[in-house]
């Protein structure tokens, strides 16, 4: 069994205006990866900032439109097609990912997956692609890392198919599952012997701020810290009133985190003026911190957003933001902190730093 925790999601949409600091939007570009379970793959992919999407499939072999009952048989492996914004994050952070969630001098399958069909591939779609790859794979090899050569294919990519249905973000539906398969697959003692305890460390937790790690206060110390709109919004799923509110046009460089536990969310480099009096923002800073839900209140359906470590009501998504992601992310002042870029590497969030430069 092999199973992975996914915490984001991904939609489509239309362009809306843009305003205040964000950067433009590159051109996507897609590349893909085969690394063993593409669950694990796309799992690791979904959480770099700057990927627009990443999609479970089939490649590298014979058969038209293979399944997952007969895509082995036709000579495929299991894959994953990664579709990024280059002005947020580079070819060459990606395929540092990749090697950080691979055993690239594993030939035979990946971990506890045995099998042609789990090889490690990168599989380029242009000559710039193919050079980055190389060198990359070169960098690596003479660093003496790794406790074997790499046997990483690089390969043109050919036709890529999705997956089913059931194994696009499967593993979010089964998070217990992976954690049972994950203890046991040999994947933290590689990774850790490899690359150092800090590779496990979860993306997407709290940051070390100066007073040390988040904690979430009781109901009756936020009734103390937070004015009753912030409190309504956060603990009641209440809704501040648009253009009435601390941040809908705020232009200031920097970061939004959770008002209640400080977990970063969303960054200003991604923030545009959608006109609807709340700030918004294409995608979030840290995708592991947003949670979505299913919101069925006030007689629609609609899609909730809520920070993962202070289970805060944040507000809603929607799919007519801009590109490259088409998302909407209206949120509400409320709910966020606003952390300036001067303030940034005091505050515990210098890491963040290298979205400004």
């Amino acid at each position: 069994m092999k199973k992975h925790i996914v915490f984001i999601f991904a939609l489509a949409g239309a362009a809306a205006a843009f305003a205040g600091p964000l950067a433009p939007a590159g051109t996507p570009q897609t590349a893909i990866f085969a690394g063993g379970c593409f669950w694990s793959m796309q799992a690791a992919f979904e959480n770099v900032y700057g990927v627009i999407d990443a999609v479970s499939g089939y490649t590298g072999g014979t058969t038209r439109r293979p399944n997952y009952d007969n895509y082995a048989a036709g000579g495929h492996l299991e894959a994953v097609q990664v579709s990024w914004d280059p002005n947020r994050v580079s070819f060459q952070e990606l395929l540092d990912t990749y090697w950080h969630h691979t055993n690239p001098t594993d030939a035979g399958g990946q971990f506890v997956d045995r099998g042609p069909q789990y090889r490690p591939v990168i599989y380029y779609l242009n000559d710039q692609q193919k050079a980055d790859a190389e060198a990359s794979k070169a960098a690596l090899a003479k660093s003496g890392k790794l406790p074997g050569p790499i046997v990483v294919q690089i390969q043109k990519a050919g036709a890529f198919y999705p997956a089913e249905e059931y194994h696009q973000d499967y593993p979010k539906k089964n998070p217990q599952n992976y954690m049972d398969y994950f203890a046991n697959s040999g994947r933290r003692e590689f990774f850790v012997k490899v690359w150092g305890p800090a590779v496990l460390a979860d993306p997407a937790a709290p940051p070390q701020a100066v007073n040390g790690t988040w904690k979430k206060p009781s109901k009756d110390q936020l009734r103390k810290v937070l004015n009753p709109m912030q409190f309504d919004v956060t603990q009641n799923d209440g809704t501040e009133p648009p253009f009435q509110n601390e941040y809908f046009n705020n232009e200031q460089a920097g970061i939004y985190v959770d008002i209640v536990s400080g977990e970063p969310l969303f960054s200003s480099t991604d923030k545009f003026d959608s006109g609807t009096g709340w700030p918004s923002f294409t995608r979030p800073l840290v995708p592991g911190n947003v949670v979505l839900k299913i919101d069925r209140s006030f007689g629609m359906t609609r899609t909730e957003v809520r920070s993962r470590y202070a289970d805060s009501h944040l507000g809603h998504l929607f799919d007519d933001g801009p590109m490259p992601t088409g998302l909407r992310y209206c949120m509400d002042s409320a709910s966020l902190k606003f952390i300036p870029l001067s303030q940034m590497a005091r505050e515990g969030y210098g890491q963040y730093l290298r979205l400004f430069q």
